[in-house]
């Protein structure tokens, strides 16, 4: 795990107290200094602990600790040729939920696909195929739009998402999206001002399709008349499909909006700090 022995780890531990401010910090930078595979140790340690100052110390120490190794694997993700959704998707939900792990979502996520699949078939026309996905997710799964707490960080956690069967826009187009691409299907994500939705978009075929209304059906025109009813000039990029990278983004600002309606701004600093790792 380190350099360190035991006996010595639990010597910098216990100084996390120290009335001096300088040794305070020495200590919290050497501890960082161990890296994430530290955590365990720290956690332990907390665990026997009956003192409250160091408690809290540790708290913030495997928070720092956790949120460096977030920033590490947004960064890798960043970097890959394909942005994988599903893995920028795990890479936020750690945020909150440090301890969870990819398989259990990718489990999950294809337990959801399996559903769809089996009621799926390949010789009708997309219309009909979307009324398959609509009917599996939002009737059968009972996948349903948050309204009560549309604000809440939970929506924009893929595992509070697939317990609760209740998200934002993004959340349950994201679930979409995955399904319809392992099936094989033209659709993507389209990122309109106020809204997430997805698009059916092939040389035959483009429509919309809006998960946050179990699965509604519409046509260019009414993303038209939309944008006009919002008094927001029209945009390429309102009509056409978006990037992995520019759904996690969006992810991570709506994360943020959601701290900030709660008031927790410690949280709303570092969201931003992911937010421009991506955007640099």
């Amino acid at each position: 795990m380190s350099d360190l022995t035991s006996s010595e780890l639990n010597a910098l531990v216990s100084l996390l107290d120290d009335s001096d401010f300088e040794v305070r910090s020495h200590v919290r930078d050497r501890i960082l200094s161990l890296g994430t595979e530290i955590i365990p140790f720290l956690e332990k340690k907390w665990e026997n602990s009956f003192n409250p100052e160091i408690q809290k110390e540790i708290e913030e120490l495997v928070h720092d600790l956790q949120f460096s190794l977030l920033k590490q694997r947004l960064e890798d993700w960043k970097n890959t040729e394909d942005r994988d959704l599903l893995a920028g998707l795990w890479i936020i939900n750690t945020y909150q939920y440090p301890d969870i792990e990819f398989e259990k979502l990718n489990a999950d996520m294809h337990q959801i696909y399996f559903e769809v699949w089996t009621a799926f078939k390949n010789d009708l026309p997309p219309y009909d195929q979307v009324r398959i996905i609509n009917n599996v997710l939002f009737n059968t799964l009972r996948f349903s739009a948050n309204t009560k707490n549309f604000h809440s960080p939970a929506n924009s956690m893929l595992s509070s998402v697939l317990d609760s069967k209740r998200g934002n826009p993004l959340t349950l187009c994201s679930i979409y999206l995955l399904v319809a691409r392992k099936l094989g299907l033209p659709i993507y994500g389209v990122n309109l001002p106020n809204l997430f939705v997805l698009t059916y978009k092939s040389e035959d075929y483009n429509f919309y399709i809006n998960a946050f209304n179990k699965g509604l059906i519409f046509g260019r025109k009414d993303v038209s008349n939309y944008l006009e009813h919002l008094k927001i000039e029209p945009r390429d990029e309102y009509f056409e499909p978006c990037s992995h990278l520019a759904i996690i983004l969006r992810m991570l600002r709506n994360l943020g909006q959601a701290f900030e309606k709660l008031g927790e701004q410690d949280k709303v600093g570092e969201v931003r700090e992911l937010i421009a790792l991506l955007e640099a």
